[in-house]
């Protein structure tokens, strides 16, 4: 399989916010994002943007960074949102049930050098780093399955 590539400059949390609502629409069950960068790079907001645009009625969702997971259950799918910096490994990651939910809901990673061989193959990568100024982020989206091209071919942002 060859590797594809979609890269995008943010220049706003608000335009970061609205491309994670269009990736949103995106998705179904079975999805799994794994989101890549430093601390501070914008995987949180980027993530909870996107659980904030499939949900009914906007509700908080506070970072998994001391949960681990927080899972969503919307009237279409569920969403799991794992934060996994504080594990050490993938031993630690069968604990959470992220494997069944790679399965069956959409799945949110940060950290997710810490899934190792767990990381399903499938996966669309997301990696974020700091732009030119503090509210810019640069996004690069890296994809080998098939799956993923129809579905991010008209993921275009203004």
């Amino acid at each position: 399989m060859s590797q594809h590539l979609l890269k995008f400059t943010l220049t706003s949390p608000d335009q970061t916010a609205a491309l994670a609502a269009r990736l949103g629409m995106l998705l179904h069950d079975g999805d799994t994002l794994l989101l890549e960068g430093p601390i501070g790079a914008g995987k949180t907001h980027f993530a909870r943007s996107l659980i904030q645009s499939r949900m009914e009625v906007v509700e908080d969702v506070p970072s998994p960074t001391f949960t681990l997971v927080q899972t969503y259950d919307l009237p279409d799918t569920e969403i799991w949102h794992a934060d996994l910096y504080r594990l050490s490994g993938p031993q630690e990651v069968g604990e959470l049930g992220l494997s069944d939910a790679f399965d069956t809901a959409i799945c949110l990673v940060e950290w997710p050098d810490r899934l190792g061989a767990l990381k399903p193959a499938k996966a669309l990568t997301l990696t974020l780093s700091q732009g030119e100024t503090n509210d810019m982020r640069e996004l690069i989206l890296t994809w080998d399955a098939p799956s993923w091209d129809a579905r991010l071919k008209g993921l275009s942002h203004d």
